[in-house]
């Protein structure tokens, strides 16, 4: 039995450090591919550390790239997405999850639909509709699909979540005279800050890596957010896959920042609902 036992610890720790490797030498690659220069990257194997750091190649995608003005785009974009998410999102679980009326489930199962529809699918439609509503390539042609691409994952955490709480936490703030936006602003919000938190993560994270849309909606230069920064460095006759490098990992590094400060809110949040009594 002891033996069957240290076989299963050694089987799932194996497992686990596969998993790690696998995870995180990604990132290191990356790492190390932003630091060699174009003849190592293509005439050295895969595996190879560079020769000599080449440190400048994060100085050139910096000022070469215009790293701070995609930088501010994608944060503005991705930042207005979160904060209308997270306000109609946590709105409308509460209307489903706590109010009695007989559509409440009609309108759950349509915003579980909608996390079925692929971003694919919906471009052509809403360039049209962008181009005769005179918005095209502007923030509000990616806000506005991107708040409702992300809306339906958000309700559907959140409604699991707000359905574990307690009738009596509402009763007796309606019996102290709250009225329901008091209730929802002063009650709802502050016991749904785990979810929330995982709604501001995956948001966070999706919006902030989209090229499709951005690359069909947007074709201003001062409106291009993060992922188009790497076509800076390529030209018609050469590739700087250096500075490319470079810029990836400048474009990679606040997503993850966020996720390892964060990460545990994720964990918090998915199986808050069905912990809670």
């Amino acid at each position: 039995m002891e033996l069957l036992n240290a076989l299963k610890k050694t089987g799932v720790f194996s497992l686990l450090a596969i998993l790690i490797v696998t995870q995180l030498y990604p990132l290191f690659w990356l790492l190390t591919y932003s630091l060699k220069t174009n003849e190592e990257i293509l005439s050295s194997s895969f595996f190879t550390l560079p020769q000599v750091p080449q440190w400048h190649n994060y100085q050139e995608a910096y000022e070469s790239g215009s790293y701070l003005r995609y930088l501010g785009n994608s944060v503005l974009v991705t930042g207005v997405t979160m904060i209308f998410v997270i306000l109609l999102s946590s709105m409308t679980a509460y209307a489903i999850t706590r109010f009695r009326w007989r559509f409440g489930a009609v309108v759950l199962t349509l915003f579980l639909i909608g996390m079925m529809i692929p971003m694919q699918a919906t471009l052509l439609p809403l360039m049209v509709m962008f181009k005769n509503v005179h918005i095209l390539n502007t923030y509000f042609s990616l806000i506005l699909p991107y708040i409702a691409f992300q809306t339906p994952i958000a309700v559907f955490i959140l409604s699991g979540f707000m359905r574990s709480i307690p009738h009596e936490i509402e009763e007796s703030a309606y019996i102290d005279g709250a009225s329901i936006y008091r209730i929802f602003r002063s009650v709802i919000l502050p016991i749904s800050i785990p979810p929330i938190m995982t709604v501001c993560i995956l948001t966070f994270i999706n919006i902030w890596n989209e090229y499709i849309m951005a690359a069909t909606f947007i074709s201003s230069e001062k409106l291009k957010t993060l992922p188009f920064g790497v076509y800076t460095f390529v030209s018609q006759y050469s590739v700087n896959y250096g500075n490319i490098g470079a810029f990836l990992v400048m474009g990679a590094l606040p997503v993850i920042i966020i996720y390892f400060v964060l990460s545990e809110n994720i964990t918090k949040g998915m199986v808050a609902g069905a912990v809670k009594g």
